[in-house]
């Protein structure tokens, strides 16, 4: 990990994003919206950061966000939309940087980047590997996960192109594309986006307990594991990971 504080951290369980009016008459009943990013931080250790995919925040907000929450929770942030569906990964360098030194005040805290490509992006290992050699020169003490859409990347090129630059391959299990089950690096990252409805549908306690059982395994080998619930459309996504997390602890 980045630094010694991540290092010591090896699990961390939350969903995608915290801001969402419809939980406001149940996981944040009776707390003012100020207030809800501290609520959420005082029940989950993370948080995946969806804002940063669409648009450069405000570093004053970043260190609002660091004010707010305890030394022990984490951010994992995703990757600007410029770089993977604009440019579709083509000379990234420059936006990379702009996007590092962009969420600098996260740092201490900023336990992974993910990077979401769309799913009409099939293979093209020389524009993944000049990504990923981006990334190693600029970036290289925050964990990086690439989230792919498309089944063409599914094969033992891109695995090794992954593997030898410490990128982890994202687990992303929803309806509406296929999940790589490839873990690459020491970080095994997982956005879980709905099994049957995507973005709404809730994890059943079988299919919890078997996520359950796969982190036990890779925390056994030693990985560091991310898993984030990306089910928010209704109110299953906090439930889904407060159980998650209970069944791991």
């Amino acid at each position: 990990m980045s630094n010694s504080a991540a290092a010591e951290r090896r699990l961390f369980i939350g969903t995608s994003g915290w801001n969402y009016k419809n939980w406001k008459e149940d996981f944040y009943q009776g707390v003012p919206q100020k207030r809800w990013l501290q609520h959420y931080a005082a029940q989950f250790d993370s948080v995946e950061v969806n804002a940063t995919f669409y648009r450069q925040l405000k570093e004053d907000t970043y260190r609002k966000w660091m004010r707010e929450t305890p030394e022990s929770f984490f951010f994992a942030i995703k990757g600007t939309r410029f770089v993977t569906h604009v440019k579709r990964l083509k000379d990234p360098e420059e936006s990379v940087l702009k996007q590092r030194d962009n969420v600098a005040p996260l740092f201490p805290r900023l336990c992974a980047v993910i990077w979401q490509l769309p799913a009409t992006l099939q293979k093209d290992a020389d524009r993944l590997r000049d990504f990923a050699r981006a990334l190693s020169r600029n970036w290289s003490r925050t964990p990086h996960a690439v989230e792919f859409r498309h089944d063409s990347w599914f094969d033992e090129e891109v695995a090794r192109i992954l593997a030898e630059h410490d990128l982890a391959n994202c687990l992303s299990d929803a309806p509406d594309w296929p999940m790589w089950d490839r873990v690459t690096s020491d970080l095994a990252y997982v956005r879980l986006h709905g099994q049957t409805e995507l973005y709404r549908s809730e994890y059943s306690e079988k299919d919890l307990a078997r996520w359950a059982a796969q982190a036990r395994d890779w925390l056994d080998q030693g990985k560091t594991v991310s898993i984030y619930f990306d089910n928010t459309d209704g109110n299953h996504a906090f439930r889904n990971a407060l159980r998650l997390r209970e069944m791991l602890s």
